[in-house]
């Protein structure tokens, strides 16, 4: 009953095999954020959502309709999704065609994620943890931060039961190698972190930005790796 909350969507990606552990997926993009990472690679979906075309909900879910049987996941990314009213009305919509739904999220509105999880409406979490905790104002674009949000979040993945990761966009200039000690406490006991290649793009919101060397990376993933069982790197070359 009542009217659906529609979501702001911004962008949509009919097939990928590369968002969605083990499946295949489309991806959809909303726009708007409470976070200001300054190397964030989707600056127009942040800083200026309202400029971007908006893709109609139906459209969606009449293609997804179709596909049943060849995509049998939908990645919801953004932007921070859980900003969207419409999310859980979106998602259940998704939900009757049968698909499993996999989160992006910042993990800054962690009872978004406690209600998501509680109705069983995602399958897969992928939170990204932005840097140790002094420096993750910073690596947010925020002035201050709450970290206790975060924390809950993290709290909250795992013991939910449901599949989920932990990752890092690994940046020259937001962080430092022994920055990866204190992220490894921060998620102790998780099942699974990746360390994300940094790389530049157009729409960035902030520039002078790096990525560190395989071998950097390697030194970062062993120190977080003493407080959480699988550690990866992904997106580097060589």
């Amino acid at each position: 009953g009542g009217e659906v909350k529609l979501m702001r969507i911004c962008g949509f990606q009919k097939t990928t095999l590369l968002d969605y552990p083990e499946h295949v997926a489309a991806t959809i993009f909303v726009g708007g954020c409470n976070f200001r990472c300054p190397f964030c690679h989707n600056g127009q979906l942040v800083l200026t959502p309202d400029d971007q075309p908006e893709v109609p909900c139906d459209e969606i879910l009449s293609f997804l309709k179709k596909r049943r049987g060849i995509l049998d996941g939908v990645c919801i990314t953004g932007g921070e999704p859980t900003l969207q009213e419409g999310l859980a009305d979106f998602i259940r919509r998704v939900k009757e065609l049968e698909y499993l739904v996999k989160l992006d999220t910042n993990g800054y509105r962690p009872n978004v994620l406690e209600e998501l999880l509680g109705e069983r409406l995602i399958d897969y979490v992928a939170m990204d943890i932005k840097a140790s905790p002094e420096g993750y104002a910073a690596a947010a674009g925020l002035q201050h931060i709450d970290m206790e949000r975060v924390k809950e979040s993290i709290r909250i993945l795992l013991s939910c039961g449901v599949p989920y990761e932990f990752r890092t966009t690994v940046v020259k200039g937001i962080h430092r190698p022994e920055d990866f000690e204190e992220i490894g406490k921060l998620i102790k006991g998780a099942g699974a972190y990746y360390l994300q290649g940094f790389r530049e793009s157009e729409s960035m919101i902030g520039s002078g930005y790096q990525a560190f060397s395989r071998e950097e990376m390697e030194s970062m993933a062993a120190l977080a790796g003493k407080y959480v069982e699988k550690v990866n790197i992904r997106g580097v070359d060589g």
